[in-house]
């Protein structure tokens, strides 16, 4: 399958065209950003380690009965992916209390939440993507009520699916951002997995001060160690 005309580059991918309609090839960038694009810089390598990585853990959620936009990958950095119509939701999981979570409700970060919790977002970086409840995406046609039931089902899928098999690592998982698509009326996992969109911690590490970020908080937080933290995450997922 090859590249034909750009379709839309984002702040991580590019989308290109291909002879299938149904198909599109995503393009993963070193470009990194923070802040809904205030803070911006380059992460040495990252295209390849979220590209790969994503897909594996698509392929992964695939057996495990989780539909997904993964189609096949093509080399380092490009993927066949089937061209879903994004649901204009971003769809946050949380099981431990951390970033914006934390600042929001005035909770201490590292703090193990009573029962993992869901946030939806109106995908919209005009307005810096404003956290919406289920009567908003309504209200606003974004979505349908038998669609955010079964966002809502295949996102705690695949918290319970990607929470056993980091916890094999030795990684906990304390939150991460979801998208998904329709592809033909079914609504699929789509975007990636990767520490661009989940907060990885050491384990044991997440319940003091100085936890281990294993993700772009690393970034984010000038923490350093930026890209040895993605390969660390790729490497144990036997990258």
């Amino acid at each position: 399958m090859e590249k034909k005309e750009q379709l839309y580059e984002g702040k991580a991918k590019k989308v290109y065209a291909t002879e299938n309609p149904d198909y599109v090839i995503v393009s993963y960038k070193d470009d990194a950003t923070a802040f809904n694009g205030a803070k911006r810089g380059t992460i040495v390598g990252k295209g390849v380690i979220n590209n790969k990585m994503s897909n594996m853990m698509m392929a992964m959620l695939e057996k495990k009965g989780i539909p997904t936009h993964f189609v096949e990958q093509l080399s380092d950095r490009d993927t066949v992916v089937k061209k879903v119509q994004i649901v204009p939701l971003e769809v946050i999981i949380r099981n431990v209390a951390a970033g914006s979570f934390s600042k929001r409700y005035g909770v201490k970060e590292g703090t193990k939440l009573a029962i993992p919790t869901i946030e939806f977002s109106y995908k919209c970086d005009a307005l810096d993507d404003p956290l919406i409840n289920d009567y908003h995406a309504l209200a606003l046609n974004l979505a349908s009520e038998e669609e955010i039931a079964e966002i809502k089902r295949l996102a705690f899928a695949v918290n319970e699916a990607l929470i056993a098999f980091f916890k094999e690592l030795n990684i906990d998982l304390i939150d991460f951002k979801l998208e998904f698509g329709r592809f033909h009326d079914k609504i699929v996992l789509a975007d990636e997995i990767s520490p661009d969109t989940c907060r990885f911690w050491e384990a044991g590490t997440w319940d003091t001060e100085h936890h281990t970020s294993l993700d772009k908080d690393r970034f984010r937080r000038d923490l350093g160690g930026v890209e040895d933290a993605y390969a660390e995450i790729f490497k144990r997922i036997g990258g």
